[in-house]
């Protein structure tokens, strides 16, 4: 099993940054990949960015260019860095794991652990 617990987020002008985070335990070394969705008001969970066990990346094309994930395993943790923010940003973010690869990590249905969600609003 694998726990994932996030912290930051909040409320942010345009232009400004901020960065998610998300601690993970239990079978942490295990996880082969990790990802960030997020659900704005009235629309479904979509996907932010992923991250591969080796390092590969992907980003939505909304965000690419103004957001960066990155793992530490060291300290257990999976980052969000968010730059640039827009009020389309807006939404509540999630950070999940899975211990397997799949062509789909681009889908929620994909991953089998999940972080709380935390509130990210962007004011114009």
């Amino acid at each position: 099993q694998v726990q994932l617990v996030q912290s930051g987020g909040g409320l942010v002008q345009a232009g400004g940054s901020l960065r998610l985070s998300c601690t993970t335990s239990g079978r942490t070394s295990s996880i082969y990949t990790m990802g960030w969705f997020r659900r704005a008001p009235g629309k479904e969970r979509a996907f932010v960015a992923a991250l591969i066990r080796g390092g590969s990346t992907d980003y939505a094309d909304s965000v690419k260019g103004r957001f960066t994930i990155s793992r530490d395993n060291a300290k257990n943790m999976l980052y969000l860095q968010m730059a640039s923010l827009k009020p389309e940003d807006t939404a509540v973010y999630y950070c999940a794991a899975d211990l397997g690869y799949s062509r789909s990590y681009s889908s929620p249905q994909f991953y089998a652990y999940w972080g709380q969600g935390t509130q990210v609003t962007v004011t114009s």
